[in-house]
């Protein structure tokens, strides 16, 4: 849906969002084949990243909706498997566009959780196209969720209603927040872990696996 209040996204170097690192694996072979293939059927790196968005968005299933136990954390474990959290998908998704040349950096949302009544971390990306950071969110359309790619006005999965306390991260980061991948690498069951164990707080600029982040004024 429309996010009419999206945080401006700035003040990140978008050649440190273009690196591979052990979850966002933009030099693994299958990353890269399938990148190359959606590339190749692309007549622009726009319309190659529109392509990646919807196939992530749509030939990876999210754990939660299609009630799949299976861990995923890596770019390449989402591959193979075609499962993962909101937070995996994004890791594949951001491969396979840095693999090609797009800067993808990784961002968040802290949304409302209607399991417990408090807050849960949401991962989606910015790419980085007509000079400036757009945010997409591959997590996967239901009902009452259609996210689309976009460069103009965002189509996000969740509209941040700050009445709440929602909140919408305004921090870009190059690699995965560390209190993402320790969460996700500690779970035996994605969906045990989707009802009860995601991060509840946004992550801090310095918060992440290794990489460059920035926050945006």
């Amino acid at each position: 849906m429309t996010n009419a209040s999206s945080p401006r996204l700035t003040g990140i170097d978008p050649a440190s969002c273009l690196g591979a690192d052990d979850v966002v694996q933009a030099d693994d072979p299958a990353v890269v084949a399938l990148a190359h293939e959606l590339r190749t059927n692309a007549s622009s790196l726009e319309e190659f990243a529109e392509a990646a968005f919807v196939w992530v968005r749509d030939e990876v299933g999210h754990s939660f909706d299609v009630q799949d136990r299976r861990v995923t954390v890596t770019a390449a474990d989402v591959l193979e498997q075609r499962v993962g959290l909101c937070y995996a998908k994004s890791h594949l998704l951001a491969a396979l566009l840095r693999s090609r040349g797009v800067p993808t950096a990784l961002c968040y949302q802290l949304l409302h959780d209607e399991n417990n009544g408090g807050f849960v971390l949401h991962g989606l990306v910015a790419v980085h196209l007509r000079g400036a950071w757009h945010r997409q969110d591959p997590r996967g359309n239901k009902e009452g969720v259609d996210a689309q790619f976009s460069l103009a006005q965002e189509r996000l999965a969740w509209a941040v209603d700050t009445t709440i306390g929602e909140q919408d991260g305004s921090t870009l980061h190059a690699a995965p927040a560390r209190s993402v991948i320790e969460v996700l690498r500690g779970a035996d069951n994605m969906l045990k872990l989707y009802e009860s164990g995601l991060p509840t707080t946004l992550p801090e600029a310095t918060d992440e696996n290794g990489g460059s982040v920035s926050r945006s004024r």
